[in-house]
């Protein structure tokens, strides 16, 4: 037992290792200038690389969750970050043209994204019953940290070696990174079991059943968790889209200054990953998800009328501490709702919100501005649609089991 125990901590450390290289896709911003002054695009043609990434994520992580059930976790993660390394280095040869940086980094790239950041979600809540979200925030918290450590980085190898030679540089690493780290990604054994949770199992609510993928599409409650994360996300990524440009008109900061803020506020999207996550253990999934809806309405109108530097940062932020929270707590709501056997793969596909959501996001919030010639309208809307949002969250209840009863949503089991 001892050394089940150990080795579930060593996966998941292998697991935030996985996670903080895959999520160095957030500084994507600090590619965005260099990339249109290198190669004379426009701002809108760069961005697009980022959102047909995202895009690919989702569906590649469905079709991950689906291949794990076949070949196990291992082949699966070290496939994502054969793929992920490997887009991002054939970047360094986007000067052969738009379609290129597409090609590679959108789509080889996004596909490895997704085929990574499903695994140690999957993997982890099977071998962690007992902190379902605490975990599975660890897990996606360095997904949300990523950018804090390469948007310095990366900055500092534009200046020295160029855009393209950075693509290369960080591709070769994030192969080694994700590859090296998937290699820890098993499954636990059949008869595995944690100290407390079988005990604590007829106190602590768990879920009544297992659901297959098949049968949670064929619930009302699915669509409305995928609705829940494709709204966080809209919110959450119109920020992250826009941060320096925002930070810059809105405040009158320096791009240096502005660089710098999309650092700080990555750390609100890894804190907030783990940090409701954690919290979602003691109030409830649905109550997060209120309160992070909620909270997102009165920082977006407050956005609205900022012009310092330093509150535009905090309530950035805060956001992006929303942001990750969504991340952090969905996975563990899907398996309160559905179990975890097939987790993989029904969180898999609801991870196409994220696609959509990167969409659709910077779309809104780039058609308006573009429209209005500021941001202001925007930012109220968005305000508007997360006050509305918070009503999701209050309606949804577990599905039925085939005896008519709600399904239970586990809780931490005690610790022993």
């Amino acid at each position: 037992m001892h050394t089940r125990v150990f080795n579930r901590w060593v996966i998941a450390a292998a697991a935030v290792v996985m996670q903080v290289a895959l999520g160095a896709v957030y500084a994507w911003s600090v590619f965005r200038t260099p990339l249109v002054k290198a190669f004379h695009w426009t701002i809108e043609e760069v961005t697009l690389a980022f959102t047909i990434a995202i895009l690919t994520l989702g569906f590649a992580a469905f079709a991950g969750g689906l291949w794990m059930r076949r070949v196990g976790p291992r082949t699966v993660a070290m496939t994502g970050g054969a793929l992920y390394g490997l887009g991002v280095f054939l970047a360094s040869f986007s000067d052969h043209g738009l379609a290129v940086l597409y090609l590679t980094y959108g789509v080889i790239g996004g596909a490895g994204l997704g085929l990574g950041y499903i695994v140690p979600i999957a993997t982890l809540v099977k071998w962690f019953p007992d902190k379902r979200g605490f975990i599975t925030g660890v897990a996606v918290g360095g997904f949300g940290a990523g950018a804090l450590i390469t948007a310095p980085l990366a900055t500092r190898l534009i200046i020295q070696t160029g855009v393209l030679h950075t693509f290369a540089t960080l591709g070769a690493a994030y192969f080694v990174l994700v590859v090296c780290a998937g290699w820890f990604m098993v499954n636990p054994p059949a008869d595995y079991q944690v100290k407390g949770v079988i005990a604590a199992s007829s106190q602590s609510a768990r879920a009544s059943r297992e659901y297959t993928l098949g049968e949670a599409l064929r619930t009302w409650q699915w669509y409305a968790l995928w609705v829940m994360l494709f709204l966080n996300v809209c919110a959450g990524i119109s920020i992250i889209s826009q941060a320096a440009p925002m930070a810059q008109e809105i405040t009158g900061a320096t791009v240096a200054a502005a660089a710098a803020m999309v650092g700080i506020i990555s750390i609100g999207n890894g804190a907030g990953r783990f940090l409701w996550a954690w919290l979602s253990d003691f109030i409830g999934r649905r109550w997060v998800f209120v309160c992070l809806f909620l909270i997102q309405a009165v920082i977006f109108f407050l956005l609205t009328s900022v012009t310092s530097y330093k509150l535009f940062t905090l309530l950035a932020f805060i956001v992006l501490l929303c942001y990750g929270g969504g991340f952090g707590t969905m996975p563990a709501f899907a398996a309160d709702y559905f179990g975890e056997k097939d987790v993989g793969s029904i969180y898999g596909l609801m991870l196409t919100a994220w696609g959509f959501g990167s969409a659709a996001g910077p779309l809104l919030i780039a058609t308006i501005r573009e429209r209005s010639g500021r941001y202001t309208e925007a930012l109220s809307i968005i305000a508007g649609i997360m006050l509305v949002s918070a009503i999701v969250p209050l309606i949804v209840r577990p599905p039925a089991t085939e005896r008519g009863g709600p399904v239970a949503v586990p809780h931490p089991a005690p610790l022993h």
